[in-house]
């Protein structure tokens, strides 16, 4: 499908065509060449603005596609004046058209790039304003207290502090930073199904790192011998719990090494190490904890099936050690729930999770700690009550769109694909 969109869409579409074309109606028509050669066939659909995407008149052509046809369509359209799109330039001019808000425009990539069903159905709920709508809740909420404070300070002859009581602004702030921390809450969940966890599997050679990363994905995708050193690159799956997106890297065993090639390896995976989010620490059955060290959050007791331990998990040292056997799958299932609750997973209900990006989550985190602030200033200093309401206020219009630097939006939209 070729795309436009803007004042010269219509001209373009009906010259490509040469038909009048009805708003809201799909046509059948030739799609011609300067020369009245046909370059391909299908489908032409127009939408006056604003009653379109993008608030702007858009013609769609539908072809057969193939990267020719498509190229010599898209060329035409060049030809009578059109420009290439910029990447994401449709999204964005359906932002500024007032089509969509800034975090409802973020979802429509998030949604393309969704790694999971529950991911695509976050983003969706972001897409249909869910999200925005709860971020306009509590701007019009913090508007009204606002507007309280401030009034008491155009008005000190009625007693500022007593007009603050009377209409129970205290109480107001608070059940709005209840709120506010909801809403935190279901972002950072959404947050995790956008970006995912990236895991990285360590150990001493031979521990089973191998075999665990096989029996997570449910494959054989690493080689696993009874030679230590058999792993000298760093090897990825990737596999969904409860939605998240988990990326697992299996590194090479850490030992001092004379082989150059295991050694590349071994840099390689401490590395890893280093830029993941997770890192879980593999031992075989019986030996000592290693105890908390900078990387190190998760150990793996591996191997229980040669000891007769039993699967499970202790949380009596400084990280907790899940015991398991790769072998089996004894004890991957309390291995699933540890790393879930490592990476900050509540069993919240799927219907309250939208999709929210790290630019949000400052967004929200700026504004509970100037709530919290404003709390702990109170009401009997209304100016430096109301300053904090506005820096709050300022916080959630961002996430939105109503305050929102033009660099900003820039970033945002280059990252999108150029058809949307």
């Amino acid at each position: 499908m070729v795309r436009l969109s803007g004042p010269a869409a219509m001209r373009i579409g009906e010259a490509i065509t040469g038909k009048v074309l009805a708003p809201r109606t799909a046509a059948y028509a030739k799609f011609s060449a300067p020369g009245g050669d046909v370059i391909d066939e299908g489908l032409a659909i127009a939408f006056r603005g604003p009653h379109s995407y993008t608030g702007e008149d858009v013609v769609e052509l539908q072809g057969h596609g193939g990267d020719a046809v498509l190229s010599a369509v898209l060329n035409r359209c060049v030809e009578l004046g059109a420009r290439l799109a910029e990447p994401g330039e449709f999204t964005r001019r359906a932002f500024l058209n007032g089509k969509l808000d800034l975090a409802q425009a973020e979802s429509v990539a998030d949604l393309i790039e969704a790694k999971t069903a529950a991911a695509a159905r976050s983003a969706v709920r972001s897409l249909r304003g869910e999200f925005s709508d709860r971020i306009e809740a509590l701007h019009r909420g913090l508007v009204e207290v606002r507007a309280l404070a401030e009034a008491s300070l155009d008005f000190p002859e009625e007693g500022d502090v007593e007009v603050m009581q009377a209409y129970g602004v205290a109480e107001r702030l608070r059940v709005l930073r209840d709120q506010l921390t909801a809403v935190c809450q279901a972002a950072q969940q959404g947050a995790l199904l956008r970006e995912g966890v990236k895991v990285a599997i360590t150990g001493a050679p031979n521990v089973g790192k191998s075999s665990l990363l096989n029996k997570l994905v449910g494959e054989e995708v690493a080689i696993v011998t009874a030679i230590p050193g058999t792993t000298r690159d760093v090897l990825r799956a990737n596999i969904a719990l409860e939605g998240i997106p988990f990326e697992f890297f299996d590194t090479a065993g850490l030992r001092d090494s004379d082989d150059p090639v295991e050694s590349i390896g071994i840099d390689r995976g401490r590395k890893v190490a280093r830029q993941a989010d997770l890192v879980i620490r593999v031992v075989v059955s019986g030996a000592p904890s290693i105890g908390e060290t900078p990387l190190h959050q998760i150990e793996i007791e591996n191997k229980i099936d040669l000891t007769g331990v039993a699967a499970g998990v202790d949380r009596a040292g400084t990280v907790p050690r899940v015991r398991i056997s790769a072998l089996t799958g004894a004890g991957l299932d309390q291995l699933r729930a540890v790393l879930l609750e490592a990476v900050g997973w509540k069993p919240l209900q799927d219907e309250g999770v939208f999709m929210a990006r790290a630019r949000h989550l400052r967004a929200l985190d700026e504004a509970a700690e100037r709530l919290a602030e404003a709390a702990a200033i109170g009401v009997a200093r209304e100016e430096l009550f109301a300053e904090e309401l506005r820096y709050a206020l300022d916080a959630l219009a961002s996430i939105v769109g109503k305050t929102t630097a033009d660099d900003l939006l820039g970033e945002i939209f280059s990252r999108f694909c150029i058809g949307k």
